[in-house]
């Protein structure tokens, strides 16, 4: 049972990628257009899942919104991790005071909830979406950068770390060769379990208006949108929300069938 689960989730996460990445030659109405007339106009075969308050295909809106949801999820997690292996990786290798300044560093990125200190972020830099993807990034690197220290410090003083050194090498050619696979081999496997994650936090952004921005499809302001028409028009809300609810949760099984084949540990998140 857990296999076919399994499954079903790699076959939705795959769907959804590569509706993100051809979203613009799949959608068969502009997403973004206008119609009065046909507003409210029921699933048929002229619009599949029907049309919302401004007569705009749903379903154009949706696969729009799909790609720029995780796109923006993905564009936000290499943020994540090239801080967070730049941070750990300083961390690990110098040692000393540099460790210990970027370790409190992140201690005081780890009291503040991750939700708070994004919303903080978007009222310094402003709404956008842009600025929910750097604000976000802010929010989360810090654990990287533990798990990412860790892993250098356990390596460190391995033989063929020491080997590397002794024979000249730079300290970025050891990190590079002796490392950066490892670090990349478990950071890629609790990215895959953050991914939902994120994309939770752009969405609940976009629909307190901090986001993305209308007219602009993406899964929060649709259901902000639909909300309004949540008893004569369930759909507007039902489509986006199935959406979200089926990212959030093919990631997090495949993240956890590769957190478990791996045995990577979760301390600390």
């Amino acid at each position: 049972m857990k296999k076919i689960g399994l499954y079903v989730a790699i076959f939705a996460a795959l769907i959804m990628i590569f509706v993100s990445v051809f979203s613009y030659w799949l959608v068969p109405y502009d997403p973004n257009e206008i119609d009065l007339l046909a507003k409210f106009e029921p699933a048929g075969k002229t619009h599949l899942f029907g049309t919302d308050h401004l007569g705009r295909d749903t379903f154009s809106r949706l696969l729009a919104a799909t790609s720029i949801s995780l796109n923006s999820a993905f564009v936000t997690l290499f943020l994540i991790l090239s801080l967070g292996i730049l941070v750990g990786g300083t961390a690990g290798f110098a040692g000393g005071k540099t460790d210990q300044i970027l370790m409190r560093i992140c201690d005081i990125f780890f009291s503040v909830p991750t939700v708070i200190l994004a919303l903080f972020l978007v009222g310094i830099l402003g709404v956008g979406l842009t600025n929910v993807i750097i604000a976000i990034a802010v929010s989360h690197w810090a654990w990287y950068a533990r798990i990412v220290r860790s892993i250098v410090l356990s390596l460190k003083n391995s033989d063929y770390v020491l080997i590397t050194i002794t024979s000249g090498a730079s300290t970025f050619t050891n990190f590079r060769k002796n490392m950066l696979k490892p670090i990349l081999s478990q950071c890629a496997v609790l990215a895959t379990l953050d991914i939902g994650h994120i994309v939770l936090h752009i969405s609940g952004l976009s629909f307190l208006g901090l986001g993305v921005k209308a007219p602009t499809a993406e899964w929060g302001i649709m259901i902000s949108d639909g909300k309004e028409y949540i008893f004569s028009h369930p759909e507007l809300i039902v489509y986006p929300g199935f959406a979200i609810f089926l990212c959030v949760m093919s990631f997090n099984i495949i993240g956890d069938f590769l957190r478990d084949k791996f045995d990577v540990s979760e301390a600390g998140h």
